[in-house]
């Protein structure tokens, strides 16, 4: 077996092990077994477990060692291979009975983060993925324009919210799909959306800087989305 496929132990002597050394093998399930007081709990816990969580410990920062339980380095020779561990007691007084080994050690907590900060989401429908588009995204895709067209930025808003951008300057809105002034809804419509600027494309530096504030603006009053 390669050192890097397994958990090397030689020499541990802690409590009830008497110098024994062993390979146990990663990536497969392992029973240790043996009549009670052979050390069982010392090898798994005390042993293997203690100097995993000791060495991560040791890599963190002084001040963030401080709020963590630290484990005294076990007696032995040297032990190699040694993955991060978690350590799960058997409890009888667990009361939600949906609970799992992941929700018992908080490892499912720290899955969810991973899987939102690094996993990727893609539609059912087209198969592409979902993703924030960046103002380098919005700017490809206006420059599939043809020159003198048309074309109008807008976001979602709540309908309570007109007058208050009446206020700020903005004066249309779309109903609908029909272009109204803001002054000429006198009703409160179910979906609304509040026209930031109407533009004709060109490829000039100015108006890159004109969709680039244009962008910024429909980001900021659409809270991300427009």
């Amino acid at each position: 077996m390669k050192n890097q496929d397994s958990i090397i132990i030689k020499g541990a002597r802690l409590h009830n092990l008497k110098n024994i050394s062993l390979h146990i093998p990663k990536n497969k399930m392992v029973v240790i077994t043996g009549v009670s007081g052979s050390g069982k709990s010392t090898l798994a816990y005390d042993t293997i477990y203690a100097e995993a969580q000791r060495r991560y410990i040791q890599s963190l920062s002084s001040y963030a060692r401080q709020f963590l339980k630290n484990h005294n380095k076990p007696e032995l020779e040297y032990i190699k291979g040694l993955s991060p561990a978690i350590a799960i007691e058997h409890k009888t007084n667990i009361n939600n009975s949906r609970s799992t080994v992941g929700t018992i050690t908080e490892l499912y907590y720290y899955l969810t983060i991973l899987y939102e900060r690094i996993g990727k989401t893609f539609s059912p429908i087209s198969g592409e993925e979902v993703k924030q588009d960046s103002f380098e995204d919005f700017k490809k895709y206006i420059n599939k324009f043809k020159k003198g067209q048309n074309f109008i930025i807008s976001c979602k808003i709540e309908s309570k919210f007109m007058i208050s951008f009446l206020k700020e300057g903005y004066h249309r809105v779309i109903i609908d799909g029909k272009v109204k002034l803001i002054e000429d809804v006198t009703y409160t419509p179910n979906q609304i959306e509040l026209i930031i600027d109407r533009l004709t494309y060109d490829n000039s530096s100015e108006f890159e800087s004109i969709i680039k504030e244009t962008y910024t603006k429909a980001i900021s009053v659409g809270s991300g989305e427009f």
